[in-house]
C-alpha cells in the first residue's frame, strides 16, 4: 500500500513537531515536509502531489482559510485537508461540515486518529471533486470577509456571516499565486478561456476562469456587466456616451473606452444611477 504524502503547515515550531511525532504512530503516513507559512505549503503542493495537509488557521501573512483557497484555486490534485485549531468547538462548527475534518490543540491522540480514519475513507472513495467544492464555495465566501475579524469571531464564538465577494482574487502567475485586491481592478476582458484583469497601477494579470464564474464572484455594487466579454469597475467610470448611432460607450477614469451592448445598456444606466 503507498503511503499517504503529508504537509503540517503551521507557523509554530513546536506545534508543527509535535504533530510531526504524533504521526510517526500511523505506518501508512508519510509527512513529507513541515511548512512554516502557507506559501511554503503551497509551493510543496505545486511541486509534487500531496494526499493530505494539516492546516492550521491562524498564521501570520496567510492564513489557513486562504491558503485553502490557493490550493483549491492553483492544484490540479486538491489534497484532503485537515484544519489545525486552537477555536472551540463551537466556533468550529462554523466550518466543520466544509473541511473534511478538523482537529483542535492540543491535539487529542483519540481525536488524531479518528481524523486520520476519515482521510483513510476519503482517499479510498475518491471524493476529490466534491471536496474540492465544497471547500472552494466555503473558503470564496469565508475570504471574503476581512481575516482578523473572522478569527476573533471564531475565537469568541460568534457566528461568521458568508459573504460571497472576495476582497481580492487569487492568481496564478510564473509559478507563485499573488492576490489581486478586487477594488484596483478597472475592468475585465475575456481573451479566449481567461480573464485579463486591467487594474490601476497599470498592470494586467491573466485569471483563468470564464466570464460568467468571474462575474458571480465579483460584488454586483461594485462591477457591472457592460458586453459579453467584458465587465467594469462602476467606481471607474468617468462618463457614459450617448453616439449618433445610438449605442453607448462608457469612458473610464484612465480614458479607456468601452462599447456597452444593446442587452447590457439598462444593468449600466441602472448601476451608474444608484
Amino acid at each position: 500500500m503507498s503511503k499517504i504524502k503529508t504537509l503540517i503547515v503551521d507557523d509554530e515550531p513546536l506545534a508543527r513537531r509535535g504533530l510531526a511525532v504524533r504521526l510517526e504512530e500511523f505506518d501508512d503516513i508519510e509527512v513529507i515536509k513541515l511548512c512554516n507559512s502557507g506559501q511554503e505549503a503551497i509551493d510543496a503542493c505545486q511541486a509534487g502531489k500531496i494526499d493530505l495537509v494539516f492546516l492550521d488557521i491562524q498564521m501570520p501573512g496567510m492564513n489557513g482559510f486562504e491558503v485553502a483557497r490557493a490550493l483549491s484555486e492553483s492544484v490540479r490534485a486538491l489534497p484532503a485537508i485537515v484544519f489545525v485549531t486552537a477555536f472551540d468547538q463551537f466556533a468550529v462548527k462554523a466550518f466543520e461540515i466544509h473541511a473534511l475534518d478538523y482537529i483542535l490543540k492540543p491535539v487529542d491522540d483519540n481525536r488524531l486518529k479518528q481524523a486520520v480514519e476519515k482521510v483513510h475513507t476519503y482517499l479510498k472513495t475518491q471524493q476529490d471533486n466534491a471536496h474540492k467544492k465544497k471547500l472552494a464555495s466555503f473558503v470564496a465566501g469565508i475570504t471574503g470577509n476581512n481575516c482578523e475579524e473572522i478569527l476573533k469571531k471564531l475565537a469568541t464564538g460568534d457566528t461568521l456571516t458568508d459573504r460571497r465577494y472576495p476582497e481580492s482574487l487569487a492568481v496564478k502567475e510564473q509559478g507563485e499565486i499573488i492576490r489581486v485586491p478586487v477594488a484596483t481592478i478597472q475592468w475585465v476582458d475575456a481573451a479566449g478561456d481567461y480573464m485579463c484583469l486591467h487594474c490601476q497601477d497599470g498592470q494586467t494579470h491573466i485569471l483563468r476562469k470564464t466570464m460568467k464564474e468571474l462575474e458571480q464572484e465579483l460584488d454586483p455594487q461594485l462591477f457591472v456587466r457592460v458586453h459579453r466579454s467584458a465587465i467594469v469597475n462602476t467606481k471607474q467610470i468617468s462618463k457614459l456616451v450617448t453616439q449618433v448611432s445610438g449605442e453607448y460607450l462608457l469612458v473610464l477614469e484612465n480614458g479607456q473606452e468601452l462599447k456597452v451592448s444593446r442587452s447590457y445598456r439598462d444593468k449600466v444606466k441602472a448601476a451608474l444611477a444608484s
